[in-house]
């Protein structure tokens, strides 16, 4: 048996979030609560039954046999006279029970089978071989020949049923069950000198659990059905004893002279089947938790509307962009309920500019890029401002008008270049089919396209490249082989979500300067994701730094890196190597203290004010984006001019009156390098 964990285990919590995302589901899908409900309402009523029911299964009364519902007999009478509404229910109990038999047997064994043959590759083969053998087994001819042996024992026969179940199970599970084993935290589990049974409870269990319950809803309505079916052929429990398909059999011997009889206990019997279907159905279409994926249809229409309206509200645009220009005006996005986690971004992205999005994790950046192409998650709304694009507002775009959009005019390269490919295809196959699709060619003209493609990205055998699937490459030709794809129709904007943070320093170098040819080259514009402030000064000719899903500091990349306005952008730069590697290099780089808040804790003023050393009263009050005082860029901060003239002076009056105030940096030192030599004095 499976050890019981202790409340506090990860396990438990991710068990616990999954049982409250399961019962989400239920509620927000009208089928799944409704067959919630009839289950609910038949097993109650089943265990109460000898409290409440108006007649004994076998009272029987002469002078309303084969009757339709009066007022005595609510559901009518069988043929001896007998209330249809008292054996329904009294034989209820028995047919549930003994159908969670065949659930819990043949659900749990599948499951403790697929767990010991994802931990051990031996196991693997031994365990799949007799599973394949009793999937060959004619499992109606076991359950009639047991039947023989042993006689009419319904959990018995369910048991039995579970087992021959459990092979089908086993299949299910497996392959979910060896992926959640080539986790990396299985390894870390292993390194921690975890064994294979508490892995296999503590990590892989929890990720079943959402398939074991949508399982078992589906194997409890066979179950049903399998044991109806065998009482229907006169070997279920035995007289007088009442049972749902004994009921079914009773009923058809009287459909022509008592139709009705049929009715009752065909209606409560589907009734249960389908509600357990609906169950399974609803809690099957749960979210994945490890890939993204476009909303569903519903959701869509719904954050349509919202942009539509959003749209309206925003303020107009004196002059529409040029064609090739992105112009995005307070932009927010923000979770369906009402929590923001993006408000007020505003950028202008020219013809044949990268603009660097930076900041730490959890700014907004994937957020703010992702709204752009129409693909946030499910959930995840814009909820104001205005995505101008040729023309189009693309934050009030429909899914459908999008569809001309992604691909031909933007396209979108990820940070993992394996979520644009398919690993069941060749690399050929898909870009082909991308090139036939937005250019309207032939496959012949599709498949040399798709090999200059190639060999536009940098790609010397691009021939061979085209013959492989994608677990063939390497990181970095996969990523070459991703840009390959998402230039397939002439994009003239690309997002690029953090590209090179996947792949080692020398590849990364590869990937910049492929990027930096292809902007030349084609005039195209890029918004590029990252972290690492050496891309920005590569590759980017513009930076938007974000924190706390707002934009902080936005202006051309030399203006920024050299002479920073925020103290956030300044502190960022004191704490990057990149930036240091020009001068002494200090014996400990700067940090920022704390962390950057969740989007439920921001505050009503500067979002920044918590971690910054320079935080005063003013900050207490939101700070607009507003021109720098040169006229260069803008910034949201109020002393970001006085910190920019005075200077160091300006910050030696700022630290601990205990500090001497000459710091002894020198003034020729540029504003980006002042964080970390004063950090280094005042430590």
């Amino acid at each position: 048996m499976i050890p019981t964990l202790p409340a506090t285990t990860p396990a438990i919590q991710r068990k616990a979030a999954l049982t409250k995302l399961s019962r989400h589901r239920l509620l927000a899908s009208p089928a799944g609560l409704a067959g919630t409900l009839w289950l609910a309402a038949m097993i109650t009523a089943s265990l109460t039954a000898p409290w409440w029911l108006p007649f004994q299964t076998e009272d029987q009364d002469f002078t309303a046999v084969l009757s339709g519902p009066t007022a005595t007999h609510w559901l009518g009478t069988d043929e001896l006279g007998r209330d249809i509404l008292s054996r329904i229910f009294a034989s209820a109990a028995e047919t549930l029970g003994t159908s969670f038999i065949a659930v819990v047997v043949g659900v749990g064994l599948g499951t403790l089978l697929a767990l010991a043959a994802a931990s051990s590759q031996r196991g693997e083969g031994v365990i799949s071989r007799v599973t394949e053998v009793m999937m060959s087994l004619p499992g109606t001819v076991i359950i009639l020949a047991v039947i023989g042996a042993v006689g009419t024992n319904i959990p018995l026969i369910m048991a039995i049923l579970g087992v021959l179940i459990s092979a089908g199970i086993y299949r299910v599970m497996l392959g979910q069950a060896k992926s959640l084993q080539n986790q990396l935290y299985v390894d870390a589990a292993k390194v921690d000198g975890l064994g294979p049974l508490a892995i296999s409870a503590r990590h892989v269990l929890p990720g079943l659990a959402t398939t074991i319950v949508v399982q078992s809803a589906l194997i409890f309505a066979v179950g049903l059905l399998i044991q109806a079916g065998l009482a229907f052929i006169g070997f279920g429990p035995p007289l007088p004893q009442p049972s749902w398909g004994g009921m079914i059999q009773s009923a058809s011997q009287h459909v022509y002279d008592a139709p009705w009889l049929m009715v009752p206990t065909g209606v409560v019997l589907a009734l249960t089947v389908l509600s357990a279907n609906a169950i399974g159905n609803a809690l099957g279409k749960g979210p994945n938790d490890t890939a993204s994926h476009l909303p569903s249809a519903a959701i869509r229409r719904k954050r349509a509307g919202q942009a539509v309206a959003a749209a309206a509200a925003a303020p107009a645009v004196g002059n529409p962009p040029a064609a090739g220009k992105l112009s995005v005006r307070g932009l927010s996005v923000g979770v369906d309920g009402g929590t923001p986690l993006v408000t007020d971004v505003s950028f202008d992205v020219e013809p044949g500019i990268v603009l660097g999005l930076v900041g730490e994790s959890g700014c907004g950046k994937t957020m703010t890029a992702l709204s752009l192409m129409g693909l946030l998650p499910s959930g995840v709304a814009v909820t104001g401002g205005q995505i101008l694009w040729n023309g189009k507002n693309l934050a009030a775009a429909t899914d459908k008008d999008m569809e001309s959009i992604r691909g031909r005019d933007v396209a979108l390269i990820s940070q993992e270049p394996m979520r644009a490919l398919d690993p069941m295809f060749t690399v050929g196959y898909q870009l082909t089919s991308a090139i036939r699709r937005l250019r309207s060619m032939g496959k012949a003209a599709a498949s040399a396209e798709a090999l200059s493609l190639l060999e536009k990205v940098g790609i010397v055998d691009a021939k061979r490249i085209l013959k492989t699937y994608p677990h063939q490459i390497s990181g970095g030709m996969a990523q070459r082989v991703a840009i390959a794809l998402a230039l397939s129709g002439r994009p003239r904007l690309l997002v690029a979500d953090e590209p090179t943070t996947a792949l080692d320093v020398t590849v990364q170098a590869e990937i910049l300067s492929l990027l930096r040819s292809l902007v030349k080259d084609t005039g195209m514009s890029v918004v590029m994701v990252t972290h690492d402030l050496g891309v920005v000064a590569d590759i980017c000719d513009q930076v938007a730094v974000m924190y706390a899903g707002q934009v902080v500091e936005n202006g051309a990349t030399a203006s920024i890196l050299d002479d920073p306005r925020h103290p956030y952008t300044l502190a960022l730069l004191a704490a990057d190597p990149h930036a240091n590697s020009g001068h002494d290099m200090p014996e400990r780089l700067a940090t920022i203290k704390g962390q950057v808040p969740q989007p439920k804790d921001w505050p009503g003023g500067c979002r920044f004010a918590a971690r910054c050393q320079f935080a005063g009263s003013a900050c207490l009050v939101p700070v607009p984006l507003l021109p720098t005082g040169t006229g260069v860029g803008l910034v949201r901060c109020v002393k970001a001019d006085e910190l920019a003239t005075e200077g160091l002076a300006w910050v030696a009056t700022d630290v601990p009156s205990d500090l001497s105030p000459e710091l002894g940096v020198p003034a020729e030192v540029p504003a980006r390098h002042r964080l970390d030599i004063i950090e280094k004095d005042m430590a």
